[in-house]
């Protein structure tokens, strides 16, 4: 019996073509031919001002976190249910992150809760759109608005879907995508910026390379370029931009494979959930998902190890997710307790991932359902 992984990596068929062909062209550092049409791509999807390809989703963050100059005790609202990037491109800036919980339902930043978290030091909110499904970004904006905030959106799981017919990572003035190995669309490390304030584009592309205007100088626009302003190396390699291109230009393959695994395991798992008291995910009616991954809430955390270890002896790898923010060593850093996010920290003990990727047969899926199915809880 094969061992069916958490995640694998799919090639869609030009990639190792597209590398070869960078390779040939003798430019395989940052911005080069790739680069641009995956840029060209991505701002005509999107319909951005700009997106900048960087050398991974945290770096986008961290970019984002750059252009909104925040100085050392400003404040930004983060879902206290996310990866610790979320927090760290803000903290790196001196920027305090206070953590807010989730939704029971979503498992995305609760809006009802964002106001009452609101200080004189507040500067933005950042909305995560956990498993690819869209927060409530209406309500959110509302809030950001009336405010005063900057509204940047960890788009990291959610490239292609939508809310209210809008996509995901262009509700925001700044949006950051991840192509991570285990994204819908990856390249192995990489990630980008989607600049939806034309204000910003300038100054976030000095800041991706080096704090150099050196686009400007490559368009012809200045005749030297030098150090204008803040900045870092974010550009990824050309070769990454062309194992990226292929896989999106694939998207629709991939988002229909994708659905097709999802609605295979909700259909497969409804009633076993139903009689277990197990949570399915959750999809608002006005959201079209990404499918990014496929979770069960358990009803406790020994039902949760339970069938982890179920699944092990099966060779099936389930895993777990996040850890609360405020419960983390550096959370309590900035001073989170017990308490303050009930439904995270309930979420974190009983969540299970289910092995979700675009190749995931069939077969396997099967096995992994009937697996889950006859899991002693």
């Amino acid at each position: 019996m094969s061992f069916i992984p958490f995640n694998r990596p799919t090639l869609m068929g030009q990639e190792l073509r597209y590398m070869a062909e960078a390779v040939a062209r003798g430019h395989i550092s940052g911005d080069g031919g790739f680069t641009k049409r995956c840029h060209e791509l991505l701002e005509r999807e999107l319909g951005a001002p700009a997106v900048l390809l960087t050398t991974s989703g945290t770096h986008a963050l961290e970019l984002a976190a750059l252009l909104l100059d925040l100085e050392p005790g400003d404040e930004v609202l983060i879902p206290d249910f996310t990866f610790v990037s979320t927090a760290n491109a803000f903290a790196l800036r001196g920027a305090r992150p206070v953590f807010v919980d989730v939704r029971p339902d979503t498992l995305n930043i609760d809006e009802r809760l964002i106001e009452e978290r609101v200080g004189p030091r507040t500067r933005a909110v950042v909305p995560v759109h956990y498993s690819g499904i869209g927060c409530d970004m209406e309500a959110i904006g509302a809030i950001a608005a009336r405010r005063g905030l900057a509204l940047v959106e960890d788009n990291a799981h959610g490239l292609f879907a939508r809310r209210s017919g809008r996509l995901l990572g262009t509700w925001g003035a700044l949006a950051a995508l991840s192509f991570h190995e285990t994204k819908n669309f990856t390249c192995g490390e990489g990630g980008a910026l989607v600049v939806n304030d034309p204000a910003l584009v300038a100054r976030a592309e000095v800041m991706r390379e080096k704090g150099t205007d050196r686009k400007r100088f490559f368009r012809g626009e200045v005749d030297r370029y030098s150090w204008v302003d803040l900045g870092s190396s974010y550009l990824p390699s050309d070769l990454l931009a062309a194992f990226l291109l292929a896989q999106l230009e694939e998207r629709s393959a991939v988002l229909a494979a994708r659905r097709a695994v999802h609605e295979r395991y909700a259909a497969g798992l409804a009633d076993w959930a139903a009689r277990q008291g197990v949570c399915l995910p959750t999809v608002p009616a006005v959201c079209e998902p990404s499918y990014h991954m496929f979770y069960l809430l358990m009803p406790d955390p020994a039902a949760r190890a339970a069938l982890i270890g179920h699944l092990e002896a099966r060779d099936i790898l389930a895993v777990f997710h996040y850890v609360p923010l405020h419960l983390s060593a550096m959370g309590r850093r900035w001073g989170g307790r017990v308490g303050d996010c009930p439904v995270t920290e309930s979420v974190s003990d009983r969540l299970v991932r289910l092995p979700f990727y675009t190749s995931l047969s069939e077969a396997d899926q099967r096995r992994v359902i009937e697996a889950v199915l006859s899991a002693p809880i």
